[in-house]
């Protein structure tokens, strides 16, 4: 019988990670360092630390790691390399090299593992850069992912703290990837739909970086575990602004939608809820779109927040380049989130 992978975990992908407000509560207990060429650390966290070398580069560091989402070795290897990859493209940067953070059951074989990193490292090649090592720890659960070094200029890093009042907000893949694969261990969503959510997080957002440096984002992050409205959140609070979000624009899977509508939640949900629920507002929103909005995504597409005189360059440079984007809403004064 083939090893399903999931068997081995009780939550899996981005859904494992720590819950955001008690990561917040922890990350308030620690002074953050002082160092002169910190540019981005603890105060605030953002996708990476970023470490100024000299005026004209920078260091982007990241690292990022979870138990299986799938079953497939090589596309949970793909998958958890991409994620952890995603966090450098978030923040503007170029991935250089990156070291495998492994730990498997010793009763996995040999033929599994050599499946899973073999994946990770042509990833990694894809993206530019070169798998150099890595630490492997024994575990009944299995866990893999990156550190990944990149390096980014100095003037030119995406955080989440810049949204201004005018912006227009983007998204760069659809939402639900979490309901999908909650889904398919219940038998709700066919083959064929889960299949479309894995190949969406197996698509790096390189290319989608690479468009976007063309133009001047006001603020950038990946959509991973805390959902849409969690990572909107923290650009919202970063910012001293208020996101407003169209629920109609919102690009879904038809079968997330489904699974939401079927009544299931996922375990992040009410995670995601209980951090980013206190500031956000539902104007009329249906159950299914909300459970959506809370989905922790696994290497989720990038939200965007961009001057709107620019909208409709950028939408028309993804266009030119086969890329996906969605127009999702805008950046007003005030606080929070909304959707409408």
């Amino acid at each position: 019988m083939a090893i399903r992978l999931t068997d081995y975990t009780a939550c899996g992908g981005c859904a494992a990670k720590y819950p955001a407000a008690r990561l917040e509560q922890l990350l308030a207990g620690f002074a953050p360092q002082a160092a002169s060429g910190l540019l981005v650390g603890l105060a605030p966290s953002d996708d990476a630390a970023v470490y100024r070398l000299d005026d004209e580069r920078a260091l982007v560091v990241s690292v990022d790691f979870f138990p299986p989402i799938v079953d497939d070795p090589a596309d949970y290897g793909a998958i958890a390399a991409t994620n952890a990859l995603n966090d450098v493209f978030a923040m503007g940067g170029t991935p250089l090299v990156a070291l495998s953070v492994a730990a498997f059951p010793e009763d996995l074989s040999a033929e599994v593992v050599e499946a899973i990193v073999g994946a990770a490292s042509e990833t990694v090649r894809e993206a530019g850069a070169v798998l150099a090592g890595g630490h492997t720890l024994r575990d009944d659960e299995p866990k893999y992912g990156l550190a990944v070094v990149g390096t980014a200029h100095p003037n030119a890093l995406w955080t989440k703290g810049g949204a201004r009042p005018g912006d227009a907000l983007f998204l760069t893949k659809p939402l639900g990837t979490g309901l999908v694969v909650h889904g398919a261990k219940r038998g709700l969503v066919a083959d064929q739909a889960l299949d479309e959510a894995v190949q969406w997080m197996r698509t790096s957002s390189r290319t989608a970086a690479e468009c976007l440096r063309s133009f001047e984002p006001s603020a950038v992050t990946d959509v991973t575990g805390f959902g849409l409205l969690g990572h909107a959140h923290e650009i919202a609070q970063r910012s001293g602004v208020r996101l407003v979000l169209h629920a109609a624009r919102l690009p879904a899977f038809e079968a997330a939608l489904g699974v939401a509508r079927a009544g299931e939640r996922t375990g992040g949900d009410e995670r995601n809820r209980a951090f980013a629920g206190p500031h956000v507002e539902l104007s009329s929103i249906a159950d299914e779109v909300a459970a959506l909005a809370y989905d922790p995504q696994t290497a989720g597409g990038l939200l965007i927040a961009l001057p709107g005189e620019q909208a409709d360059r950028l939408q028309a440079a993804f266009h030119a380049d086969g890329l996906f984007l969605r127009r999702i809403g805008r950046v007003e004064r005030g606080a929070g989130v909304r959707l409408e």
